[in-house]
C-alpha cells in the first residue's frame, strides 16, 4: 500500500573554504551542520475536479501556498522552492502524490548558511518518500542526482545560477568531517575535523542576501566569459600563465577561482596534520580573494571579520555567495567566543525520519 506520511531533514552547511569554485569544476570543503530543515508531508486526497494538489505550510513564516501537482505555476520567495522541486521531480519521472507539508526550519534565511538548499534536499526526500510504494523508501536514492535536480529547482525556478556545493554539503555530510568535493569529477572525500578545543563560529554580518538578486549570476557570467577567452571548458583547467590574457576584472576572478581551489587543498592538508594556524592563515587568505579578487564583500561583512580579528579569531572569512550573510571565524582554546557569535559542528547529512 502507498505511504500516507513521510519526513525528511536536510542540515544547512559552512563551507569551511573554497568560494565560488563550484561552478569552475573547481575544489571545495564545506560540512553540513546540526541547524536545517524538516520537511513532514502526509497524503492528500484529490479534490472534486479530480486533480492532486499540493498544499504546503511554511512554519516559521506562517505562510500557505497551495498549488496543482501537475504543472505548477511560477512563484516567488519561498513558494518559488517548493513549487520548482515539485515540477522537476515530476520532469524526472518520480512518483509523487497530492499532499500537504509542513515545512520548519531553525538554519537563518539568507545568511549564507544554505538554507534554501536544506529546503530543497528535505522536500526532494520527503516527497520521494511519500510516492514510493510501501518499503521502497528511497533508500536507493542516487544523492548527486538529487542534488542537480535541486540546482535545477535554484536554475530555472529561483533564477540564480548556483553550482552543487550547498546541495552536496547537505546530502553528503557527515559527522565529525568535512567533504572534499571535486566538482570536476563529485567525488566526495570526507577529511575529519580533529579540532581538539579550537573552535569555529559564526555571526551575521546583519546584511541579508539572494543569489538570484545579488550580482551572484554576474559573477558566474564573468567566469564563463573567462573560460571562453582562454579557450578552456571551464577555470578549473586554466593555468595561472594564462591569467595575464584576461582583461579586468576577469583577470581577478580567474585569480580567485584557481587560488582557492589550492587553498582548499592546503586546508584538508592542515585539518589532517593538526594544524589551526596554518587554518587560520587561509581562512584570512580566502576573505582576501573573495574581497579584493572577487568583490563580493560589503562594508557589513569587512565590519563583522574585523569584529572576529580583534575578538582573538585565528582567521575569519565571509561565507556562501557573499553580498551579506555570515561570517565564520576559528577561534583558540583560550580565546572566549565574542558576543552574537555561535558555534558550528560538522554534523550528519540529510536523511528520512519516522513518520
Amino acid at each position: 500500500m502507498p505511504r500516507e506520511r513521510s519526513g525528511a531533514f536536510a542540515p544547512g552547511r559552512v563551507n569551511l573554504i573554497g568560494e565560488h569554485t563550484d561552478y569552475n569544476r573547481g575544489l571545495a570543503l564545506p560540512f553540513a551542520i546540526g541547524e536545517g530543515v524538516t520537511v513532514r508531508a502526509r497524503a492528500r486526497e484529490p479534490g472534486p475536479s479530480g486533480a492532486e494538489r499540493i498544499f504546503a505550510h511554511a512554519r516559521d513564516l506562517d505562510e500557505t501556498d497551495e498549488f496543482d501537482l501537475e504543472q505548477p505555476p511560477p512563484a516567488r520567495g519561498w513558494r518559488a522552492f517548493v513549487r520548482g522541486t515539485v515540477a522537476e521531480l515530476a520532469r524526472a519521472g518520480y512518483p509523487l502524490r497530492g499532499a500537504r507539508v509542513e515545512i520548519a526550519g531553525d538554519v537563518p534565511l539568507g545568511g549564507g548558511l544554505s538554507s534554501s538548499a536544506a529546503l530543497e534536499v528535505a522536500l526532494c526526500l520527503a516527497l520521494i518518500q511519500l510516492g514510493a510504494d510501501a518499503g521502497g523508501g528511497g533508500a536507493a536514492l542516487d544523492r548527486r542526482e538529487i542534488a542537480q535536480l535541486c540546482a535545477r529547482v535554484e536554475h530555472r525556478w529561483v533564477g540564480a545560477r548556483t553550482g552543487l556545493l550547498d546541495q552536496l554539503a547537505s546530502l553528503f555530510g557527515r559527522l565529525d568531517a568535512a567533504s572534499l568535493i571535486d566538482f570536476a569529477t563529485l567525488r566526495i572525500e570526507h577529511v575529519p575535523m580533529c579540532l581538539g578545543s579550537w573552535r569555529l563560529a559564526v555571526v551575521d554580518s546583519g546584511e541579508r542576501h539572494e543569489h538570484a538578486s545579488s550580482p551572484y549570476n554576474q559573477r558566474r557570467a564573468e567566469c564563463q566569459r573567462a573560460s571562453e577567452l582562454l579557450g578552456v571548458a571551464s577555470l578549473r583547467e586554466a593555468e595561472a600563465s594564462q591569467l595575464e590574457r584576461l582583461p579586468q576584472p576577469l583577470r581577478a576572478r580567474a585569480r580567485h577561482v584557481l587560488s582557492e581551489s589550492e587553498r582548499v587543498l592546503e586546508a584538508a592538508a592542515a585539518l589532517r596534520a593538526g594544524d589551526m594556524i596554518a587554518l587560520g592563515a587561509l581562512l584570512n587568505r580566502s576573505h582576501a580573494s573573495l574581497r579584493d579578487c572577487y568583490e563580493v564583500s560589503t562594508p557589513a561583512v569587512e565590519q563583522a571579520v574585523r569584529a572576529l580579528l580583534e575578538a582573538g579569531a585565528a582567521g575569519a572569512r565571509v561565507i556562501g555567495g557573499g553580498f551579506g550573510g555570515h561570517v565564520l571565524g576559528l577561534f583558540a582554546p583560550a580565546v572566549a567566543l565574542p558576543e552574537g557569535a555561535r558555534e558550528v559542528r560538522p554534523g550528519a547529512g540529510a536523511h528520512l525520519l519516522g513518520a
